[in-house]
């Protein structure tokens, strides 16, 4: 699903999603848990501001803020689907 980021924040390592529109909802970047790199992208594994989880893709060299995309979703009291998830031991994917 394609996603605008608004705007996007400088770091050490380049460009961060600092929030992002979902519909009608601004969703706010509360952390980035995780970041990788492919050869023309780079994906986030983000904290929303509604409590749940987004791996969010930038795609080409640009800051483009409308080359986004939501590539997974984790409900916030999603109980995952690993071993431990009948114990409540949350597993991301």
């Amino acid at each position: 699903m394609r996603i605008r980021v608004e705007p996007l924040s400088e770091t050490i390592d380049g460009i961060s999603p600092a929030r992002f529109r979902l519909g009608d909802s601004t969703i706010e970047v509360i952390n980035v848990v995780d970041r990788w790199h492919g050869e023309s992208t780079e994906h986030f594994r983000v904290l929303g501001s509604d409590g749940h989880m987004y791996v969010l893709k930038h795609e080409g060299p640009s800051h483009d803020p409308s080359a986004w995309e939501i590539v997974s979703f984790t409900h916030k009291d999603s109980q995952g689907t690993g071993p431990g998830a009948q114990r409540g031991i949350r597993v991301l994917h």
